[in-house]
C-alpha cells in the first residue's frame, strides 16, 4: 500500500446518499479502554481503516482475545495479557508505526503497573507534545523515565492514587489517557481544563457502563472516583465527524447534491454553520444533513465588513482537522478569508500543491493563510501530487475531483489511514477514482 496513488478524473458531478464512517478518533480510544478489564468488551461501528487495524493488532499481540462479529463489530477480552511481548522489540517496532498507540499507556499502566511506549507516528504535522499524558500520569502516581537513544518512554507505578490534575493543555488524547488511568486508580481524580469533544464524552459512557464513577461529563472538569476493576459493556461508535465534514466540501467544490445519512447531527457543534459562513446551502432532515447543488457560494464577511477568519479551537470550537478542507473549499468560493491553523504548524504547507492547480492562496506563515476565491471564473488543473498527511490528503482528492482534467495522488496509504475504502465509496456517488500500484 505504501506505493499505491489515486489517478482522478477531474469535472465530478456526483449524486446520491452516502452514510459516513464510525469515527477514527473515538475508535482508538475505545479499543485502549478495552484492556481495562478481563471482560468482554463489544464495540459497533468500528471503522475499517488502517490505524484502527494496527491498534487492533497491538492489541492481539499483547494477547487481547479480538473477535470479528460483523462487518464493523468486534469484541475484545483482556484476560491474558502477555507483559513480555509488551516490552518487546516487536510491540515497540509496531507501536511506533502510529500515534494511536500513545493511549494504551494509561489502562495498561494503570491496569498492570507498568508501560512502555516508543515515540509514536502519524501524521507529519509539526510537534505534538506527549508531556500533558505524562504529567497527568505522574499526578496520579507513576515514575517516568525517558531512554534518548532509543527515543522510548517507560512509565511503573504499584498502584496510581487520585490527584487533582490540572491539565497543561486541553489535549483529548492527554485527557483520555488520564481518565483511563483513574478510572482503576486509588481514590478521586479530578481533570480540570479537560477535553471535553464528543468522542471524550464517548469514552467517559464507555467507562461507566463498565463500571466507572466519572462526573462532569460534558464539561471540562472531570471528577472520577476509582474501582478496584470494572467489567464488560457494548458501546457503538459515532458517525465521524471530520468524514461527514469532508463530504460537505466535497459536495460544495464538485457542484453536487448530496444526502449524508445517519450523522448523529447533535455531536457536529459548530461545523455545519462554519460550512454555512463560506455560503454552502445544507440543511439537516431527522439525522441526514442534505447539501444542495449550487454553482456559486459567498463567503461571509464579519458584521463589521471585514474578512472572515476561521480558525480552530478546543471543543466546542471548531476542530483543526476540518481546517484543510475549509481552505480547499474556499478556493472556489466568491469572497475571501483567512484560515488560521493555530494547533499545529505544518499542516498548511500543503497549500503549495493548490496553488500549483490554480488556486489564489497566500501563505502568510506556518498558522495562517488567505484564500482569495476564484468563484468558479477560473477552475483548478490536475497535477501530479503527493498526500502528507490524512486530512490534506482527503483535500487533495476534493481539489483533484473538482478540477479540470486527471490528477494523481501518491503516498495515499496517509488517506486509507483515516477514510475507509473512499475511493469506492465515492465511486458508487459517481467519481472516477482508480487505485493503482506503482
Amino acid at each position: 500500500m505504501n506505493n499505491s496513488s489515486f489517478i482522478v478524473e477531474g469535472n465530478c458531478h456526483l449524486s446520491g446518499n452516502i452514510t459516513p464512517q464510525g469515527a477514527k478518533n473515538e475508535a482508538l480510544q475505545i479499543i485502549s479502554a478495552t484492556l481495562l478489564t478481563e471482560k468482554s468488551v463489544i464495540i459497533d461501528n468500528v471503522p475499517n481503516i488502517i490505524d484502527v487495524r494496527k491498534l487492533i493488532s497491538l492489541l492481539e499481540g499483547l494477547g487481547v482475545t479480538v473477535l470479528q462479529l460483523g462487518a464493523h463489530k468486534f469484541s475484545f477480552a483482556a484476560k491474558n495479557i502477555d507483559l513480555n511481548y509488551f516490552a518487546s522489540k516487536d510491540y515497540l517496532a509496531e507501536a511506533k508505526k502510529i500515534r494511536g498507540s500513545v493511549m494504551l499507556i494509561g489502562p495498561l499502566l494503570s491496569r498492570y503497573g507498568k508501560a512502555f511506549l516508543p515515540k509514536p507516528g502519524g501524521d507529519k504535522i509539526g510537534r505534538r507534545r506527549l508531556d500533558t499524558h505524562f504529567h497527568g500520569l505522574i499526578c496520579l502516581g507513576a515514575v517516568f523515565n525517558y531512554n534518548d537513544k532509543t527515543d522510548e518512554f517507560f512509565l511503573e507505578a504499584k498502584r496510581l492514587r487520585g490527584a487533582f490534575i490540572h491539565m497543561e493543555e486541553i489535549s483529548v488524547t492527554g485527557t483520555a489517557n488520564v481518565l483511563m488511568a483513574a478510572a482503576l486508580a486509588e481514590g478521586t481524580t479530578t481533570i480540570y481544563n479537560a477535553a471535553c469533544e464528543p468522542y471524550t464524552q464517548q469514552l467517559c459512557k464507555l467507562l461507566v457502563g463498565m463500571g466507572a464513577q466519572i462526573e462532569g461529563i460534558g464539561s471540562n472538569l472531570l471528577k472520577i472516583t476509582g474501582s478496584d476493576h470494572l467489567g464488560g459493556t457494548e458501546h457503538r461508535i459515532l458517525p465521524d465527524m471530520i468524514e461527514i465534514g469532508s463530504l460537505i466540501g466535497l459536495a460544495a467544490m464538485t457542484q453536487s447534491s448530496l444526502r449524508i445519512e445517519n450523522v448523529g447531527y447533535d455531536h457536529l457543534g459548530i461545523i455545519p454553520s462554519v460550512f454555512k459562513k463560506l455560503g454552502i446551502l445544507l440543511h439537516r432532515e431527522k439525522d441526514d444533513i442534505v447539501v444542495e447543488q449550487q454553482d456559486v457560494y459567498e463567503i461571509q464577511n464579519f458584521i463589521d465588513g471585514s474578512i472572515l477568519t476561521i480558525y480552530d479551537a478546543p471543543w466546542p470550537g471548531f476542530t483543526p482537522d476540518l481546517l484543510s478542507i475549509i481552505l480547499v473549499v474556499a478556493t472556489q468560493a466568491k469572497g475571501s478569508v483567512l484560515i488560521h491553523q493555530k494547533m499545529f504548524e505544518s499542516r498548511l504547507f500543503f497549500v503549495d500543491k493548490l496553488i500549483d492547480m490554480g488556486a489564489q492562496i497566500i501563505l502568510c506563515d506556518p498558522h495562517r493563510a488567505t484564500v482569495i476565491g476564484m468563484e468558479r471564473k477560473s477552475q483548478l488543473r490536475g497535477i501530479k501530487m503527493s498526500s502528507p498527511d490524512i486530512r490534506a490528503g482527503v483535500s487533495l482528492l476534493i481539489a483533484a475531483l473538482s478540477a479540470d482534467g486527471v490528477s494523481q495522488i501518491d503516498n495515499i496509504q496517509q488517506i486509507d489511514r483515516g477514510y475507509e475504502r473512499i475511493d469506492k465509496r465515492l465511486n458508487a456517488l459517481g467519481a472516477n477514482i482508480q487505485r493503482v500500484i506503482n
